[in-house]
């Protein structure tokens, strides 16, 4: 919001020369625009960083520099949103529509492998990246290593094959918080370059382990566990309100429905780390409705409708709701589809 900087669901409609903006009432979005943003020489930045425990968010200028702040449920849908919209601010050159087309279809990461997978080979000892102290501007960088050195070592152990392809799959591994930029050289890039250019295939760019990913190394069977269970496809994300075993209080979380494996994760959207906060496994899980009039036994606090309830194999109660009846009745098709 430009007046109570607080968020608000909105739904968007990107049309050639503008993105307009609705109101939801009752899930459903009103019929004359709450605002609209005019593209023409509008300036975008994806990812932003100027809300360090939102890395879902795009930042759009105006040339009047009004200031947008958009935050998407998903590191694929903020990438999608960015790059049909940097289409349209550009639609008068055609050429760099193309070429942003050719960007968003090139490389897809392959089903059977995940990112928490290609970060623990990185960290092989024997196979993995080699972690040296570099230098930078009279800084000395310990345990680093060059994007260079990383579109190598991507392209040498098969995960892509070609530079461009490892520049993307370096990418996704920076914006996912498995790697940071250090130095002045990869951060600026970061803060400042092309949707094609945040991570830099160059001997001069350094970058280390995130320190999130650091923290999950004290238990090699914690780590096991955790990357087998965050190995499986993504069939469904987004945010809902669950709540608390404890306190039975409400929170936002933003919930991941994986397949091949089949888990429920969620996390704490405030914080950086990509690590969930809780989760479990769908085998063997109950997942139904519950009525809108009355609150159900067990559950607590404000209720805005929409609740359905996971009981696992365990008998362990989960309420949670979501923004909208047809949003509710889409998660729980997808879920029962899993246990």
């Amino acid at each position: 919001g430009h007046i109570v900087h607080n968020w608000k669901a909105r739904w968007f409609v990107l049309l050639q020369d503008k993105l307009l903006y609705y109101k939801l009432d009752g899930g459903r979005k009103e019929p004359s625009p709450k605002g609209r943003i005019i593209l023409d020489g509008c300036t975008i930045t994806c990812p932003c960083l100027e809300y360090e425990n939102r890395p879902l968010v795009i930042k759009l200028k105006t040339k009047t520099n009004t200031e947008y702040f958009l935050e998407s449920c998903s590191r694929e849908e903020r990438d999608s949103w960015a790059l049909d919209i940097t289409g349209a601010i550009h639609a008068g050159h055609p050429v760099q529509v193309q070429q942003l087309h050719r960007m968003k279809n090139s490389f897809k990461l392959p089903s059977n492998i995940s990112l928490n997978h290609i970060v623990d080979k990185m960290h092989d000892n024997s196979n993995g990246i080699k972690l040296i102290p570099n230098m930078e501007q009279g800084n000395t960088y310990k345990e680093s290593f060059t994007g260079s050195a990383l579109v190598d070592w991507l392209i040498s152990s098969n995960f892509v094959a070609s530079r461009f392809e490892a520049v993307t799959l370096a990418s996704m591994l920076m914006e996912e918080n498995f790697i940071k930029p250090v130095g002045a050289r990869s951060t600026e890039a970061m803060r400042s370059g092309d949707l094609a250019e945040q991570f830099l295939d160059d001997s001069t760019a350094l970058y280390m382990f995130a320190e999130s990913y650091k923290r999950k190394l004290g238990s090699r069977e914690e780590l096991h566990l955790h990357i087998l269970e965050l190995s499986g496809t993504i069939v469904n994300q987004g945010y809902l309100v669950k709540q608390g075993h404890k306190r039975k209080n409400w929170k936002v979380r933003r919930f991941v429905l994986r397949a091949d494996p089949a888990f429920l994760h969620y996390y704490n959207p405030t914080k950086e780390e990509n690590r969930p906060v809780g989760g479990f496994s769908l085998r063997g899980c109950l997942v139904s409705a519950l009525e809108d009039n009355g609150v159900p036994t067990g559950v607590k606090g404000n209720v805005q409708g929409n609740l359905f309830k996971i009981i696992t194999k365990n008998d362990i109660h989960y309420y949670i709701q979501a923004s909208s009846k047809a949003e509710r009745a889409q998660w729980i098709e997808a879920i029962k589809r899993l246990t």
